[in-house]
């Protein structure tokens, strides 16, 4: 037997970070309130290219996960501003290291695209 048998990998905890990684907006919100709490429309403009829609449920989505926390405040009009939670913090490492991968390793990712975008149109 070895050490992993009868383990599923879909059920595996590392499919949460997993999950999390996938959703396009997830990581762009995350990242854009790694400087401090900030509102809807500020966040909005920060991140551009998100409907408000979009902005919404990816919110309701992280907070849901605890990796956002909503904050309303009993002003007129009603003021609603949105921060990590300290899990939602931690995220950070492992977002920003992707980041760097990215950075040294992306231009290699869009060079094979091309090159089988190429031989798919040649062939």
């Amino acid at each position: 037997m070895t050490e992993h048998e009868g383990e599923y990998v879909a059920d595996c905890r590392a499919r949460v970070a997993f999950d999390l990684l996938t959703n396009r907006w997830n990581s762009v919100v995350v990242y854009a309130l790694a400087d401090g709490p900030m509102r809807p429309g500020a966040l909005a403009a920060r991140i551009g290219g998100i409907s408000a829609k979009v902005l919404t449920e990816t919110l309701r989505r992280l907070e849901h996960h605890g990796l956002v926390d909503r904050r309303t405040y009993a002003e007129a009009p009603p003021r609603v501003e949105y921060a990590l939670t300290d899990l939602g913090e931690s995220l950070l490492v492992p977002f920003r290291a992707l980041g760097e991968w990215s950075l040294e390793y992306g231009h290699r990712v869009l060079a094979a695209q091309d090159a089988a975008e190429a031989a798919a149109n040649t062939g």
